[in-house]
């Protein structure tokens, strides 16, 4: 105390001595300054205004004492995004089915145009069957699912309840050394991680901001649902009664999305000790009131600013893997496709992970767009010259289990590999925007890459060491 006394004091002195009392501070002493403060700022207007009643925030005040409450807070979300899931999951499968119905017409009826006038075959394989078979796929895929999943996202984010999420969650990204608002961008990477990138613009902490957009990939976008769901419902759901198969598949989604929130936190936490050392900043959030929806607000927001935004860089992205898998699958070598050559020469690497060489074949296709991982597989494993559609349960059952030796082990490893592998080229293309960086744009990769890899060694090593696979 005899320095802060001095009349001599520097602001060198003053900086000094702060930074040395500074370790003795409890980790939560922003959020007692921050309390004090409004706590005083409450005594205030108690004794000088005078005011009559305000039955609507008093009605806002008891639904967040249950939707912030330590006991029921995080359970209701969980309740709330299983129950999105869902709907997307049954509400989506119709109108998908009816859409790659007609696109697919389409592509027979033009095709057979091209073959009427002599047009080469392999100008129309590859214009029809590879680049618009592809970019059919990806809007039959996307657009259904986030023309469901946008608007129930926006109405959650118009009530005024995301705000409630980031509250509820602030305290598990405050232990990882990250911001709270980490989470509304991860819940916007559901729809796209690339739109979860550049929702992270909320986060003022340049540091924090970067640790939010290095983690949004272990979020599983919405062009990697279709694989997730495909294994859900032939590997998990394939047992429960038809009623209950739907709820089982959106459970099990729920739970790989669990798996992702926990790799985010650690890979936070391990990124904010490491490569982005530093402490969380102070994350004062004043919750809005609850208000009616928007419908004007909701049909711009979801439908044009995201669904079409986002299915349009995807399909800008899918119009080249479409033409290389046409292109691997129509060129033959000693009787055998470049595609059947590619993936025998990964299948080592993809056995040590417990998947196999079409899996990882598919998926560097498919790093411009995830959607078409499902496929790509199907057209390897059956030889076809173009992407074909899903067989059915039994169809799939029978070709996965029964001709190509699938597991439960090849879907569970599947399934993590599906959510912690690289982003997609255009989540790539706008990390690098987004931080105007190279090194961090791979250094995003190399994260999730290896992290893929490594968890499913892991897991395949242990099942064959206890004899489970």
């Amino acid at each position: 105390m005899s320095v802060l006394t001095n009349e001599n004091l520097t602001p060198q002195d003053i900086l000094a001595k702060a930074q040395k009392l500074r370790p003795q501070l409890g980790d939560a002493f922003r959020d007692e300054i921050v309390t004090s403060l409004y706590g005083e700022a409450e005594r205030i207007a108690q004794r000088a205004v005078h005011t009559t009643k305000d039955k609507r925030w008093d009605f806002d005040q008891r639904i967040d004492r249950i939707v912030t409450s330590p006991v029921w807070g995080l359970p209701i979300m969980l309740l709330l995004l299983a129950a999105v899931f869902w709907i997307t999951i049954v509400g989506a499968n119709i109108p998908s089915q009816m859409l790659a119905t007609a696109l697919f017409w389409l592509e027979d009826k033009a095709s057979g145009l091209f073959t009427a006038w002599g047009i080469p075959w392999w100008i129309t394989g590859f214009l029809w069957h590879g680049i618009y078979r592809g970019l059919a796929w990806v809007v039959s895929v996307m657009l259904p699912p986030m023309a469901i999943f946008f608007p129930l996202f926006t109405i959650l984010e118009d009530l005024g309840y995301l705000p409630r999420v980031a509250f509820n969650l602030d305290f598990l990204f405050k232990k990882a050394g990250a911001h709270g608002k980490q989470a509304l961008t991860m819940a916007m990477g559901f729809g796209c991680n690339a739109a979860g990138v550049v929702a992270t613009r909320v986060i003022d902490s340049p540091r924090e901001r970067l640790i939010a957009i290095l983690t949004n990939n272990f979020v599983p976008c919405n062009g990697r649902f279709p694989t997730l769901i495909m294994l859900a419902t032939v590997f998990v759901a394939a047992s429960f009664s038809p009623v209950a198969a739907s709820f089982v598949a959106a459970g099990s989604v729920l739970a790989v999305v669990l798996i992702g929130v926990f790799f985010t936190l650690l890979v936070s936490w391990v990124l904010s000790r490491t490569l982005l050392k530093g402490e969380a900043s102070a994350f004062t959030l004043e919750l809005p009131p609850y208000r009616r929806p928007n419908i004007g607000r909701i049909v711009y927001t979801s439908l044009i600013d995201r669904t079409i935004f986002v299915l349009w860089r995807a399909v800008l992205m899918a119009a080249p893997a479409g033409a290389v898998i046409w292109v691997l699958g129509n060129i033959y070598v000693n009787g055998n496709s470049l595609a059947i050559y590619i993936a025998n020469f990964l299948n080592p690497f993809g056995v040590l992970l417990g998947l196999d060489g079409v899996i990882l074949l598919a998926y560097i296709i498919a790093i411009p767009a995830n959607e078409i991982v499902v496929p790509t597989m199907l057209m390897v494993y059956t030889g076809t010259g173009m992407m074909i559609d899903l067989p059915g349960l039994d169809g799939l059952r029978t070709l996965l289990i029964g001709q190509h030796g699938w597991t439960l082990l090849t879907a569970i490893n599947l399934m993590l590999f599906s959510l912690l592998h690289n982003p997609c080229a255009t989540t790539i293309a706008t990390i690098y925007k987004e931080t105007k960086s190279a090194k961090w744009a791979t250094v995003s990769v190399i994260i999730t890459l290896g992290l893929a890899f490594l968890v499913t060694f892991l897991t395949a090593s242990f099942a064959r060491l206890i004899g489970w696979a």
